[in-house]
């Protein structure tokens, strides 16, 4: 398997193994960063963002991990994805409709059972589903719109990872 797919696609994960040792490995993390990128060490974890002067709705970052449980060979444990807030908010969403959803189901069942009319919440369920695709729809657009994005992290990890090669 390749460190990187050709195919970028929703949160993607990465891993690097190197023959470095950990410490040398954090200071290439510890320089000053090109434009547009603003990298951020803690200890093993290393964040890249671009500046808020380049950032949209869509901006992904990356989340590196540095781990290395032998002398001179470690490994960068990577992840692709949005903003945590975007994404958090994204998650929210889905589980308040998913819970919505399933309550409008019980309602549904327990009126059908004592034989009411069910049409308000089966409705009400339809409407659900139809929120469930804009919110897929909305993710594939952010998707597609931070693709170059990602595209540009991709190649300045790539870039470093080849200067410790060196």
């Amino acid at each position: 398997m390749s460190d990187f797919t050709n195919e970028i696609v929703l949160r993607p994960r990465f891993e690097v193994p190197l023959k470095e040792d950990l410490d040398r490995l954090k200071t290439v993390f510890d320089r000053k960063a090109p434009h547009p990128f603003l990298v951020k060490r803690l200890d093993e974890h290393v964040y890249i963002r671009f500046k808020k002067s380049e950032t949209n709705f869509w901006t992904p970052q990356v989340h590196l991990e540095l781990t290395s449980f032998e002398k001179g060979i470690s490994k960068i444990h990577g992840v692709f994805g949005p903003n945590p807030t975007l994404w958090t908010f994204f998650m929210f969403l889905h589980f308040g409709v998913g819970t919505v959803f399933i309550i409008l189901g019980v309602f549904a069942y327990s009126k059908y059972s004592l034989g009411n009319d069910v049409t308000p919440w089966l409705v009400g369920m339809f409407f659900l589903v139809v929120i469930w695709f804009a919110l897929y729809a909305f993710g594939r657009l952010g998707k597609s719109k931070g693709g170059p994005q990602m595209e540009q992290l991709k190649t300045y990890i790539k870039e470093l990872i080849s200067e410790l090669k060196r």
